[in-house]
């Protein structure tokens, strides 16, 4: 069992930075791979990044490409998106999530999920 808890969500100007962090409790932590997906009001939820187990290999979304960056610290249990350049469209609530194979993570079907974290980018 793996439970995760997101933290580090707030209101930021467009333009600016924040930073989520997802802790995960459990021992075996350094083998799922991690997720990163989110929900705006009305849509449905969408992939935002995932990273792997080994060898922190990182996929992105168009969307936010070049601009968000997924990093894992195995031995705090923690996994951090990094956003920059904040757009009003990435206002959303953040959800991270773990398995143990990472094309379910890749499908959104992971099989833990956090409560999530609210992200408001206005001005």
């Amino acid at each position: 069992q793996v439970q995760l808890v997101e933290s580090g969500g707030g209101l930021v100007q467009p333009g600016g930075s924040l930073r989520l962090s997802c802790a995960a409790s459990g021992r075996t932590f350094s083998s799922y791979a991690m997720g990163w997906f989110r929900q705006a009001p009305g849509k449905e939820r969408e992939f935002v990044g995932r990273i792997s187990v080994y060898d922190g290999l990182t996929r992105y979304a168009d969307s936010v490409k070049g601009r968000f960056a997924i990093s894992r610290d195995n031995a705090k249990n923690t996994v951090y998106l990094q956003m920059n350049s904040l757009k009003p469209e990435d206002t959303a609530v953040y959800y991270c999530a773990a398995d143990a194979d990472a094309r379910n993570v890749a499908a959104g079907t992971a099989r833990y999920w956090g409560l999530g974290t609210q992200v408001t980018v206005s001005s």
